[in-house]
């Protein structure tokens, strides 16, 4: 069994496999102590993502590569995380925005008595817009207004740590983008992260929120005031799927 396993979701990530964040995480990952692999999860990319993937894990072995169908991103990461053979599963996101070297400040707590480890940005968006840092703040307002998890200033970060048997267990338990669920273009499935540790505070599981570096990415791909109504009609029915006990 794997220590460690990094989850990578990718949907037409071309630009970044061009500047090399493969490589780099390639290179601090084989410095590590740990017995480590990396499952990159295509969500049927339609430019050249695969290509450069599959060039790339030819040469690197811990490296591999699944190919899913167009679904999005939770999907995408819930599909790596049932592949993974680690007893630690941390995903991040491609565009590296929390570079991978911030998981050492997440790991030690595993072993300190918590079970779900999660990278903040807090108040340090650097380089974001003013109008997704008031998007923010605000999506951080209705979340504990209808959700709670007031424990949490930032659950939207894509920086999250696990240990294998928390991940077996709330993973499953996912109910908002299900495999049949209707994912359009880029959509970011932005009540993924909220189901994923509301989940884990309903199954009784420690949470600790760490500050990790966090530089703003731009991407034309995700249109963010879709991203603001989906985000809030994914918290009402996750709240909804909690009050008919399906999360118990």
């Amino acid at each position: 069994m794997k220590q460690l396993s990094v989850v990578i979701p990718c949907y037409n990530e071309e630009l970044n496999l061009q500047k090399g964040v493969l490589f780099k995480i390639a290179g601090f990952l084989s410095e590590t102590k740990f017995d480590w692999e990396v499952i990159v999860v295509d969500d049927g990319s339609c430019d050249q993502s695969v290509s450069y993937i599959e060039k790339f894990i030819k040469n690197h072995q811990h490296f591999q590569l699944l190919k899913n169908k167009h679904q999005g991103k939770a999907q995408a990461v819930m599909a790596g995380v049932q592949k993974s053979n680690g007893q630690m599963i941390l995903f991040t996101d491609m565009d590296q925005s929390t570079p991978i070297e911030e998981m050492e400040k997440l790991i030690p707590f595993l072993g300190r008595g918590f079970d779900v480890v999660i990278g903040s940005r807090s108040d340090r968006r650097r380089g974001a817009p003013a109008l997704r840092i008031l998007m923010a703040k605000g999506f951080i307002f209705l979340r504990r207004l209808i959700l709670g998890l007031s424990k949490i200033s930032d659950t939207q970060c894509g920086f999250k740590l696990f240990s294998q048997k928390a991940a077996r267990n709330i993973f499953p338990r996912l109910r908002l983008y299900s495999s049949d669920a209707f994912v359009k273009g880029p959509m970011v499935t932005a009540g993924f992260d909220v189901e994923i540790l509301y989940v884990a505070e309903r199954l009784g599981y420690r949470i600790k929120e760490i500050p990790v570096y966090w530089n703003y990415v731009e991407t034309r791909r995700v249109n963010p005031l879709a991203e603001s109504v989906n985000g809030l009609i994914d918290m009402v029915r996750l709240k909804l799927y909690d009050r008919k006990g399906l999360y118990r």
